[in-house]
């Protein structure tokens, strides 16, 4: 008789090789003994022994299905290489991942799959759905001027390319979301940065500047800098544009986390938002909140540049909003943001509405920003220069953006902990000139 760990080494092999993969059932047990040449009994233990190595799950009714890779250690700070991550800024709750598994399964069926990988038509439920969902501050789209996306980043290239013809001019923060920086580039958009104070942008540098055909801000918890517009400076860069005549795209992204605020909102504006923050960028929708006059020009754009959303996202999106499940994972984060938020207080001064996921930190001195990127790194930390965020020749600030959703709460702490004695340090202390 065959022993089973043997077999269940075969079978482990086959998931690390990708043979089988994360979700995949695997036979019944009666099934898989009968293929293999083995009691029922000893089918029995191999199963088991895959489940107890973490390999698989056993689901009551359902059967045994072989489990996703267990996340990789969180490394301890000072190890070398990149092991944690301050750069990249997806929270993800994973004690919420079964409400979304939950919510989906009726997906998986296989009539309603089979309907769901057929391309969308209709899309009324969704429109009138997101409305109520994206809702914040007294404020809510209109259903009917509503345009769907793959993702944000889709969103941001489908507003820029509908509003700003190739050879023309965005005027966007002098400090600003690299990724705006990247699709303009490719669409053949020139960038020009607009003067900031601690509120944000000056409404006399978007008056000042000239032949733009629209600006792109990001008025609440603005990337990088965290800055959230007064209300006043909201309403006088609402005046700012309408003086010029052009549209404001406003992205909202990060508006979640501050649902009291509601967007820029004027007839000269559209507003971005997705569920890569909402939810994860692993399963996200993009929307574009447009002036009853645009909305068609925007659709256009996001068919013809590609940007179009997949049915399956649409209908797990509608799905997620309608139950209520994403309302309870974005109240989840609001509460994990500001607790982080207090955890980087407690170590380091930085600027930023403690209601984000990042937080803006100027450096002391003799540090400079990619001089201390690079010893942070020797320390196992990533953290963003300002470099990556300014727009235009001008030099960029010495500071870096911490990114706090992606580590485990004890794991932030030991790494800023890590920062915040090096910013003590000099860097021919940390070995780095």
């Amino acid at each position: 008789m065959e022993d089973y760990r043997a077999i269940a080494d075969a079978l482990a092999d086959e998931v690390r090789s990708g043979q089988l993969r994360a979700g995949d059932r695997l036979p019944p047990q009666r099934r898989f003994a009968k293929q293999h040449g083995i009691a029922n009994s000893t089918a029995a233990r191999v199963y088991g022994e895959l489940i107890r190595r973490g390999l698989a799950v056993g689901e009551t009714g359902r059967g045994t299905f072989v489990r996703a890779a267990a996340p990789r250690p969180e490394p301890a700070p000072a190890e070398p290489g990149h092991g944690i991550d301050l750069e990249l800024n997806f929270p993800v709750l994973p004690e919420k991942t079964q409400l979304v598994a939950d919510t989906l399964a009726p997906l998986l069926r296989p009539d309603a799959l089979t309907s769901v990988l057929r391309p969308a038509t209709d899309q009324a439920l969704t429109r009138e759905v997101a409305s109520k969902h994206l809702a914040r501050g007294g404020w809510s789209p209109d259903p009917r001027d509503l345009v769907f996306t793959g993702n944000g980043r889709q969103a941001i290239a489908a507003a820029i390319a509908a509003l700003v013809p190739a050879g023309e001019r965005l005027g966007v923060e002098e400090l600003t979301y690299p990724v705006v920086k990247g699709i303009a580039a490719r669409l053949g958009v020139t960038l020009v940065p607009l003067e900031m104070d601690a509120d944000g942008v000056l409404p006399a540098a978007i008056t000042a500047a000239a032949r733009l055909r629209a600006v792109y801000l990001q008025p609440s918890l603005h990337n990088p800098l965290g800055v959230t517009m007064s209300a006043r400076r909201r309403v006088e860069i609402v005046e700012a544009v309408a003086l010029q005549g052009i549209y404001l795209i406003d992205d909202g992204i990060n508006g979640f986390l501050a649902d009291d605020l509601a967007p820029l909102a004027s007839e000269l504006t559209l507003v971005l938002d997705s569920l890569s923050k909402r939810l994860g960028p692993g399963l996200t929708l993009g929307f574009v909140a447009t002036p009853p006059a645009l909305t068609a020009q925007l659709a256009t754009a996001a068919r013809s540049g590609g940007w179009a959303p997949a049915h399956f996202a649409v209908e797990a999106a509608t799905r997620l909003m309608a139950s209520g499940v994403l309302s309870e994972i974005e109240a989840a984060k609001r509460a994990d943001a500001k607790a982080r938020q207090q955890i980087v207080r407690e170590r380091l001064a930085v600027r930023a509405d403690p209601r984000a996921y990042h937080c803006w930190w100027e450096l002391p001195e003799p540090w400079r920003a990619e001089t201390f990127v690079a010893a942070a790194a020797r320390r196992g930390i990533a953290v963003t220069p300002a470099a990556a965020f300014a727009v235009g020749s001008g030099r960029a600030p010495n500071a870096v953006r911490l990114a706090l959703a992606s580590p485990p709460v004890e794991t932030l702490a030991r790494a800023l902990d890590v920062l915040a004695e090096l910013a003590l340090s000099s860097p021919e202390d940390a070995g780095v000139e």
